[in-house]
């Protein structure tokens, strides 16, 4: 980390480094029973590894050139007709003088069109240059539209969906109906979006009032003095699932608010942020037997602090969560890293392979488990972290670490730092 500056028990130590199975990144093995390919493929395969403005511009080049091509043969042609038409005739003289006459004229018509087509080619060759170079203008000046779509695909995300279109201005050309198909393609995904969390969050809100009742009933069937002890047993595991469930619907609900645009952007210090979530579940983690050590470095950020402390307890806590259990650990540290504010979570655990931990992000999935041995979670964690992290204009990635556990990183960009000195 950049700052010198920071908390935690091994703020000299080298917390443990991303790392995962080893890759291939040299060149494929080669098959001495290929064979190699010709000079047509071998052309095609260049062909297609041109960008659009460069094989425009060679189109725009070769046309030139044919064209200016076609037009040296017509003058060298009209050369030799004009001197041939306009050649004064003799009269009646000798045979000898007639061919001698005759000779001239064909001197002449050679000279004149080798001339001509000297001349024509060192023409054509610098205008054909300036031709290329025009070319490359008029085909950047074409695709300056389709630039400025592929620009507006890159920055839309479904938080900016809203209030951003491509809105190309012109005639109504081919280029102008491509644009107004796409931006109506937004907007229709912004509507599909917006009744997807609208859905959600109807939906978690509605299931909330019946779970507070059934577990207002539990408690009060549970605090009855005359309750036998088989209807306690039965009431604590119906608690047991009605909590389950009742997390489940908080986390739907916090995943439907952090896919949406951010209402609250401030001034953040992620340092904070960590130290505040680590602090909260100190007792889970001394419950769970694991020790969590951390090194924090002040890093300023802007967003959601709500969200952001929600989107690092969920790291934390799936950290400890998952995990050896006694005597396994917990590796938390924050700072800056090339101009973004980072927190990185790292922990012992089971080996995961790396193939599965994309999938790891999705809503309800577990390792090895879909939706069976759930006891744990209801596999939103880290779907609330990306949609958190999204929302924020940041990514967020996972590796396997060596010897079991994630290291997952987060990623987020940074602001001014605050004028109020850093925890101690």
């Amino acid at each position: 980390m950049t700052s010198p500056v920071g908390t935690g028990p091994y703020r000299s130590q080298q917390p443990p480094p991303p790392s995962g199975p080893p890759a291939w990144d040299g060149p494929p093995p080669g098959d001495p029973n290929r064979a190699r390919p010709n000079i047509a493929d071998q052309v095609k395969a260049l062909s297609s590894r041109l960008s659009i403005r460069w094989r425009l511009t060679i189109t725009y080049g070769a046309m030139f050139f044919a064209a200016g091509a076609l037009l040296m043969f017509v003058m060298y042609s009209l050369v030799g007709w004009a001197i041939k038409d306009a050649w004064p005739p003799l009269g009646d003289v000798e045979p000898y003088i007639q061919d001698f006459w005759n000779s001239k004229r064909l001197e002449s018509i050679e000279v004149a069109q080798t001339y001509v087509l000297q001349r024509s080619l060192m023409a054509l060759l610098g205008v054909g240059i300036l031709a290329l170079i025009l070319g490359y203008v008029v085909a950047d000046r074409a695709l300056r539209p389709v630039m400025q779509m592929t620009a507006t695909a890159r920055r839309l995300s479904d938080t900016s969906l809203a209030h951003e279109r491509i809105d190309l201005q012109g005639p109504d050309d081919e280029l102008k109906e491509l644009a107004d198909t796409f931006d109506a393609m937004l907007t229709r995904l912004n509507s599909a979006f917006d009744a997807q969390r609208r859905f959600v969050g109807n939906a978690s809100h509605e299931l909330r009032t019946p779970l507070a009742i059934n577990r207002t009933v539990l408690e009060v069937a549970l605090s009855d003095p005359e309750a036998s002890e088989d209807l306690k047993v039965l009431g604590r595991t119906l608690l047991g699932t009605n909590a389950r469930h009742e997390r489940l619907i908080e986390g739907l609900l916090l995943l439907a608010r952090s896919e949406r645009d951010l209402s609250v952007r401030k001034s953040v210090d992620v340092q904070d942020v960590v130290k505040t979530a680590v602090d909260q579940l100190a007792p889970f983690a001394a419950e769970e037997g694991v020790d969590v050590e951390y090194d924090l470095h002040p890093a300023q950020a802007t967003g959601d602090p709500v969200l952001l402390e929600r989107c690092v307890s969920n790291l934390v806590e799936n950290a400890i969560k998952y995990n050896n259990g006694s005597g396994g650990k917990v590796w938390v540290r924050s700072g800056i890293v090339d101009g973004a504010s980072v927190v990185q979570v790292a922990n012992t655990g089971i080996l995961v392979p790396a193939y599965e931990v994309d999938a790891l992000f999705e809503p309800f999935r577990r390792l090895h488990a879909d939706r069976i041995e759930s006891a744990k979670g209801a596999g939103l964690g880290l779907s609330i972290v990306r949609a958190i992290v999204r929302a924020h204009g940041g990514t967020v990635t996972a590796v396997p670490r060596d010897g079991g556990g994630l290291v997952v990183t987060v990623r987020l960009p940074g602001s001014a730092p605050a004028t109020t000195p850093s925890a101690r």
